[in-house]
């Protein structure tokens, strides 16, 4: 059998690596590593381990790290799971990808989880129930130690699912009609009345809302938050239209609806931003200029608003703590640290930008 290394002086490995893709196996072990360093193969484990590795000292990881690298090795995560009964695995349920307020939310997720050295499963669901009961039950097949869902309505058979079967899980962005769950949510109602006391202060008092879905939380409690500041300032409260998604094309359709019923508006508070696109399509379809004769304000603040036409005056989301604290917050469930449920609302700001200005006279 040919000897697969040469150590002719210490910390110096010469391997001749052809010769290992010549033989009967072409992925290397960590037997073939040890072989290489001349140590142990339990040392090499432990070496390439991040929880072991200072058990070791460095001049032997530096080797185990070169040798490995020198051969291609890679670690066999399916049999490190099944060995320790624990897959490192998150999932992630998101109802629409091509929304530009998840990636920041994937990105916050994926950065904790990396850290603690777990992989993220992400799914994209389409706010599709079949598509979600089908991606989670794939999920729980790969067994995830825990999930963050970002497509719960406020009933919600996942979070159903979550609870009976006790699977940790984490709501961002959206909560249900639920006790004792974990939430990372935005603080709806202090953002809506920013935008109105903007609006108000401006000198709008006919005032519309293109609510999102009222099945979802943010939907439901934006139009609430709506309805209530509008009572309180005894202003017209029923210019409401209710979208069935978040999407342009739904804003546009709401607001060609709010037109038909010929009741004058100045300004339009949507259900987020890409609602507010498809309206400002609809205003400009019917001749009505954004902001000379309509004022609009979206939600979430999504990339490029400050660059298109006029710039969009928006409630800014802070979606990548949010991704972040949900991540989080899910391994403070996974490892134990505490059996209360909290629910966290972030704080959202107001940016004003060009869609908005004084009601024409």
């Amino acid at each position: 059998m040919r000897t697969l290394w040469d150590k002719t002086k210490t910390g110096n490995i010469n391997c001749d690596v052809s010769a290992m893709k010549k033989g009967r196996r072409n992925t290397p072990t960590i037997r073939d590593i040890a072989n290489m360093v001349g140590v142990h193969h339990s040392t090499v484990s432990r070496a390439l381990n991040a929880d072991q590795k200072q058990k070791i000292s460095p001049k032997v990881v530096r080797a185990v790290e070169k040798a490995a690298d020198k051969l291609g090795y890679l670690p066999n995560i399916a049999a490190s799971t099944l060995k320790r009964n624990r897959s490192f695995a998150l999932g992630v349920l998101i109802p629409d990808i091509t929304n530009p307020i998840f990636p920041p939310v994937i990105r916050g997720i994926q950065d904790v989880a990396e850290s603690e050295g777990y992989t993220v499963i992400t799914a994209n669901t389409d706010d599709d129930p079949t598509k979600e009961r089908d991606a989670f039950r794939m999920m729980r097949g790969r067994g995830i130690e825990g999930i963050i869902i970002a497509t719960a309505r406020l009933s919600d058979p996942t979070v159903d699912e979550c609870i009976k079967y006790e699977i940790p899980f984490v709501l961002v962005n959206r909560t249900v009609r639920h006790d004792g769950v974990n939430a990372v949510i935005l603080d709806e109602d202090c953002g809506v009345r920013a935008a109105l006391d903007h609006l108000l202060g401006l000198g709008h008092t006919r005032i519309a809302c293109i609510s999102g879905p009222t099945e979802t939380s943010t939907g439901a409690e934006r139009l609430e938050s709506f309805q209530n500041f509008m009572k309180i300032h005894e202003l017209q409260s029923d210019l409401v239209e209710r979208t069935a998604k978040y999407t342009v094309e739904e804003g546009h359709d709401a607001c060609r609806k709010l037109f038909k019923r010929n009741k004058p508006f100045t300004a339009v508070l949507a259900g987020n931003d890409l609602i507010a696109l498809g309206c400002i399509d609809a205003l400009n379809e019917v001749g009505r200029q954004v902001p000379h004769d309509v004022s609009v304000v979206g939600a979430n603040d999504i990339p490029m608003l400050s660059r298109m036409v006029p710039a969009l005056t928006t409630i800014n989301t802070p979606m990548y703590k949010m991704g972040c604290q949900s991540a989080t917050t899910l391994f403070q469930v996974i490892n134990g640290y505490s059996s209360d449920s909290v629910v966290l609302r972030m704080q959202p700001r107001l940016v004003v930008r060009d869609s908005t200005a004084p009601p024409q006279p």
